[in-house]
């Protein structure tokens, strides 16, 4: 496809539509915009535009489509696929302004909000009406809703209550041509035609662009406690999450990681975590409701479970700041993998019960391949971070033969019934292994419905498959 190069008078129109404060040409801007937390790569656009409302949106794309010059939006760049990277240059459209959370609807349980309003913040504005809106990424801290509703994000807590799409009602979107539609209505139900709302949902950018959508709320649990499982054996730790199901709990998180991931995270924070020789994986495990002495009767349920998997020890978070702390390594295990290495992430996600295997089967490819790994995730449903360390290896084996090994890796994901992506996205650097897990009839579905909505290919291009 070939892609027209921003001229001055390009550049001359959209200063007139949002504003010559809100066009960045600037390199520092540019290379700004031309990375995001995905390995160490940089793509740099041609131009960087940060629209305010619907109406400019409407008008940027419809020029651009016109002018077939190709569009990435960006939220907060804390993407670990590459989706938010202009590979094609053009304009990266920044939502950063898109950041108000125009109503909460406490009768309705619902909240109107724009894009680049911060997960977190979203959820501290809600639990001041005594509601909860549940998905919990890592960095939720700083990454955007929009960002989240372009991956269908999930964090810890989707193992309870679901990801991002359990809660979204309704979108309005930006489509490739300007027009602007909503996608469904803002109601619990919807059967009316096809759910165009759940198509935008993980399409990562690539179908139109989300300028504000309606989210699905819960009443706030008013407590929760928190316990630490330590484990001789991560297979045992990985059973261990099964058992806790199968004797009736039903934790609101369930997190599995690696000594070396809770160490380099304590390193990098500068806070101490001591890890005895003995213990090779921990459970982060985490309970909530309204009634204490039941929470407290279903930790004690849990704790039997571990111990019959052969549990060392559980601490028991016995303050607010306790769990702070845990939960503090725990989000931090990406971040710190990054800090002190080069590494890849692939966020591999298989049934439940199969976590064992898929463990056991990373690192025996690691074990074939030379590499190292530091794994971790949400163990209740089956979402498995595998990150893995260049270390010393070779930039020809990096850049080359490990992704026979990649392969290897998804492969055995999609024998135990799992996927590729559990709620990072495909974006740019999973887009080659597609194939690993798609069949060939499932992605000319997917390319045909691009084309539909996006025939001149200007929306995040080259990102998810190549049309």
């Amino acid at each position: 496809m070939d892609y027209k190069k921003i001229s001055q008078a390009d550049q001359d129109y959209f200063e007139q539509i949002i504003g010559s404060a809100y066009v960045y040409t600037d390199l520092e801007q540019l290379q700004l915009h031309g990375k995001d937390h995905t390995e160490d790569l940089l793509f740099i656009p041609e131009i960087v535009l940060k629209p305010a409302n619907t109406e400019e949106v409407s008008k940027i794309l419809a020029y651009c489509n016109q002018h077939t010059i190709p569009v990435t939006a960006r939220g907060a760049g804390t993407g670990l696929s590459g989706g938010a990277l202009p590979i094609k240059g053009g304009v990266t459209l920044s939502m950063e302004r898109f950041n108000k959370i125009n109503y909460i609807d406490e009768k309705n349980f619902q909240v109107s909000v724009q894009p680049g309003v911060i997960n977190e913040v979203l959820q501290q504005a809600v639990k001041e009406k005594g509601l909860f809106y549940p998905p919990d990424p890592a960095s939720k801290g700083s990454c955007f809703l929009g960002g989240n509703v372009s991956l269908s994000s999930g964090g810890p807590r989707a193992l309870k209550y679901g990801t991002t799409r359990d809660y979204v009602l309704n979108l309005e979107v930006v489509l490739a041509n300007g027009d602007v539609i909503t996608t469904g209505a803002n109601t619990l139900k919807y059967a009316t035609g096809y759910n165009l709302t759940h198509l935008m949902i993980g399409s990562e950018g690539t179908l139109g662009i989300v300028t504000n959508m309606v989210l699905k709320l819960i009443p706030a649990p008013k407590n929760n406690l928190l316990l630490l499982a330590s484990f001789t054996s991560p297979e045992q730790a990985c059973k261990a999450v099964n058992a806790i199901f199968l004797a009736g709990c039903n934790p609101s998180a369930c997190e599995f990681v690696e000594p070396e991931g809770f160490r380099l995270a304590a390193d990098m924070l500068q806070i101490s975590f001591d890890i005895p020789a003995a213990v090779k994986a921990y459970l982060l495990i985490e309970v909530d409701g309204n009634e204490m002495d039941n929470l407290m009767k279903e930790c004690e349920v849990i704790s039997e479970a571990l111990y019959d998997l052969e549990a060392i020890d559980i601490l028991f978070a016995e303050s607010a700041d306790q769990k702070e702390y845990f939960w503090k390594l725990r989000r931090s295990i990406g971040e710190a993998t990054k800090y002190n290495n080069t590494y890849k992430e692939e966020d591999t996600v298989v049934p439940r019960g199969t976590l064992p295997e898929l463990f056991n089967g990373v690192k025996e490819i690691g074990l074939k391949y030379g590499f190292r790994t530091v794994c971790y995730g949400h163990a209740g449903d089956g979402n498995l971070h595998v990150n893995i360390l260049k270390d010393k290896l070779s930039d020809e084996f990096w850049n080359t033969t490990l992704d026979n090994a990649i392969v290897e890796i998804f492969t055995l994901c999609k024998n135990l019934g799992g996927t590729i992506s559990g709620e990072h996205g495909i974006g740019l650097v999973q887009q080659k292994f597609m194939n690993v897990v798609m069949p060939s009839t499932n992605l000319a579905l997917m390319k045909s419905i691009k084309l539909a909505f996006d025939p001149n290919q200007i929306l995040n291009p080259g990102k998810v498959y190549n049309v």
